[in-house]
């Protein structure tokens, strides 16, 4: 079977914008959990001013309760220091985002965005000189809260950019979840011929309920990697009450639904779910949550 490669994002992306605050040592339990279920790769942690994302606070502390060589664990990179901090806590994959829009990278980290394509290529390039894997995140990519619609031609000439500064691969996200199938397949179509499939990834927002629809569409322009979030943690600021990240167990049932493998033992991965749950205090789950515990539960009644 053809491999797909789940990244989950829950611990960072995903607890960074969910009401509650998590303990490092749990959001650590959490990661061993979900590397246990055969997640082979995680977005940990950010190493932020815990000043400004107190949710992130203690990133040093979870790399250190983990064995780095179980699973691809990154580290969000807001700048240089946090890049520093990184290389210190022994991090050996980092990701670094740029929005696609001028006007959101000035909301988001008050930056313009030559400045923050400039900062994000000085991370890729001295990460790559030490030997460290460096993503880059393009964010807003299928629309912007503040200016709508971003050309494709500026999606592409970031990506080659972040490519060129020394990026193992660049993530395209739907950053607001405001993108449709027809979207992904056009930009797709263009970014997969010019940089390789193998080089890129997904990353969806369930906000207008389309990330599988979404995923599925990437899944058909070539790509096997994309993000997603354990019980669909997070949300968009943007969006109050909208639905969070594309949920993992919902990308794993449909993977291998559709025959592709992902070395994620879903039975597991539900058990995951119920422990997030107990951590963050409220309800968590994707949308075929209720339909996966009923079928388990046949299963393993029938024996």
């Amino acid at each position: 079977m053809e491999r797909v490669i789940v990244n989950d994002v829950g611990p960072r992306d995903g607890l960074q914008n969910d009401p509650a605050t998590v303990s490092p040592a749990d959001r650590a339990g959490l990661i061993r959990d979900l590397v246990a279920a055969g997640v082979p790769a995680v977005e940990a942690v950010s190493f932020v001013s815990p000043k400004a994302v107190p949710k992130m606070a203690g990133a040093a502390e979870v790399i250190a309760a983990l064995d780095l060589d179980a699973a691809d664990f990154s580290a969000l990179i807001p700048n240089r220091k946090g890049y520093e901090l990184a290389r210190e806590a022994g991090v050996r994959s980092v990701a670094v985002v740029l929005s696609a829009t001028d006007t959101m990278n000035r909301k988001n980290i008050n930056m313009d965005l030559d400045t923050t394509v400039r900062v994000c290529s000085e991370i890729l390039e001295q990460a790559s000189r030490d030997g460290v894997n460096g993503r880059a995140y393009v964010s807003v990519a299928l629309g912007c809260p503040y200016e709508g619609d971003v050309p494709e031609d500026r999606i592409r000439d970031l990506t080659r950019t972040m490519f060129d500064a020394g990026a193992t691969e660049v993530i395209v996200a739907d950053t607001i979840g405001a993108g449709n199938p027809a979207q992904v397949k056009s930009l797709f179509s263009r970014l997969v011929p010019d940089f390789g499939a193998d080089r890129l990834s997904a990353h969806f927002h369930d906000t207008r309920a389309l990330a599988l629809a979404n995923a599925w569409q990437a899944l058909e322009c070539g790509i096997r990697k994309f993000d997603a979030s354990i019980g669909g943690l997070g949300g968009c600021p943007f969006a109050p009450g909208a639905a969070g990240n594309l949920a993992t167990e919902d990308l794993v049932s449909l993977l291998h639904q559709a025959g592709f493998d992902t070395g994620i033992d879903l039975d597991a991965l539900l058990a995951v779910v119920d422990r997030v749950r107990e951590l963050v205090g409220h309800p968590v789950g994707g949308r075929a949550l209720a339909w996966l515990h009923n079928h388990r539960a046949a299963a393993a009644a029938a024996g």
